[in-house]
């Protein structure tokens, strides 16, 4: 809070038309795994209504350990997609995750429904002209890189959202290079140089206006 950002349910509630429902999916995920270090898997699914269109949801909890995923998170977000692809509904992503959770990471990608899965499915998704709007809160690591770079439409906020595979202390251990959030992964960067990225915006308020009107264009 203190860095301008919004906890995850606050941002569903500016996203989602006031007033309509929202089902979420699997809120007892991880319930009695990890010790209870996880609940709800560090993340939030389900299907809301977005400027008068049903979208399938997938938010990430970075309250909690940075939004790492955990083993459960996984299927999770996978059985989204799979909604949205039974479904042929688009696709908003609030992305905000550490990445894998690497204490348990050799438990995340070992099975054709885990990691891989997702960004299998958000490829799918593409082919078939689905649309994906990702809005990127924070730091997004690792496989949480991959999900706003497979979008259709990217947001990012000035100074809070990243996309970066390794930040830049995993940089300044493998080649010793000194490199700030911004120059490395950030907004400008993204939007300017990389390509990555669509849309800056100086808040989460102003991105989440601005995906509403672009998902009301779909």
């Amino acid at each position: 809070v203190s860095r301008g950002k919004l906890l995850v349910r606050e941002r569903l509630t500016l996203l989602l038309d006031p007033g309509t429902p929202f089902l979420e999916f699997s809120s007892l995920a991880a319930n009695d795994l990890y010790d209870g270090e996880a609940p709800g898997a560090n993340v939030i699914t389900g299907v809301g209504v977005i400027s008068g269109r049903e979208v399938v949801v997938h938010a990430d909890d970075s309250s909690n350990k940075g939004g790492a995923w955990y083993p459960m998170t996984v299927p999770k977000i996978v059985r989204a997609l799979q909604f949205a692809l039974q479904n042929n509904v688009p696709v908003v992503h609030l992305c905000d995750s550490a990445g894998g959770f690497l204490q348990l990471q050799a438990d995340l990608f070992p099975d054709k429904q885990m990691g891989g899965r997702i960004f299998r499915n958000q490829s799918i998704l593409s082919k078939m002209g689905v649309k994906q709007l990702a809005l990127v809160f924070g730091h997004c690591t690792a496989g949480g890189a991959y999900i706003p770079a497979l979008s259709d439409y990217n947001v990012i906020v000035r100074g809070t959202g990243a996309v970066f595979l390794g930040g830049p202390p995993l940089v300044r251990a493998a080649t010793g290079e000194e490199v700030t959030v911004e120059d490395l992964g950030g907004a400008d960067m993204h939007t300017s140089i990389s390509g990555t990225g669509d849309y800056p915006v100086d808040s989460e308020v102003a991105g989440i206006t601005l995906a509403r009107e672009i998902i009301g264009t779909f």
